[in-house]
Formats: structure tokens, sequence, C-alpha cells
């Protein structure tokens, strides 16, 4: 991988980004030591948030009423 300065990063912004769009990653340098990794944003994968866990939970038939009379019982012996 290509390992480019702040300065170069700095002059060359435009270029450097067109670059890393089409597939031509790299690392910006500080005094040598590479700080960032700089890579096409579809190589991106997310975890995907909504049905990840589909098949993988299951909720019981009784749900709205699990633990029904214990609950209403804590609130009756406040009084």
């Amino acid at each position: 991988m290509e390992q480019i300065s702040i300065h170069t990063a700095k002059t060359n912004l435009s270029a450097l980004v067109k670059a890393a769009a089409v597939g031509k990653s790299f690392a910006i340098a500080v005094y040598g030591k590479p700080l960032v990794k700089v890579v096409p944003f579809h190589d991106v994968d997310p975890l995907p948030r909504i049905g990840f866990m589909k098949g993988q939970v299951q909720i019981p038939e009784n749900f709205d009423h699990l633990n029904e009379d214990e609950i209403v019982g804590l609130f009756s012996d406040a009084q």
C-alpha cells in the first residue's frame, strides 16, 4: 500500500480522493508513521441493523402477560 505524507495529501487531496474512489487505497503518514488508511467507501461493510437477528430470537406467545401476577402484586402491596 502506498504511503503519502500529510503534506502531499493536503496538496493533492482531490486527486488522491479520486484515486481512492476507484480502488487505489493509501495511507497518510506523519513523520513516516502511517496514521490513517484511505479506502473506497464501497469497501466498508457495516453491520445491517434492521432484521440482523431474524430467526435467532423467539418471543413467547404470552409475552405481553409475562409475570403479570407478580407485577400487579408489587403495586398492590405498596398501598
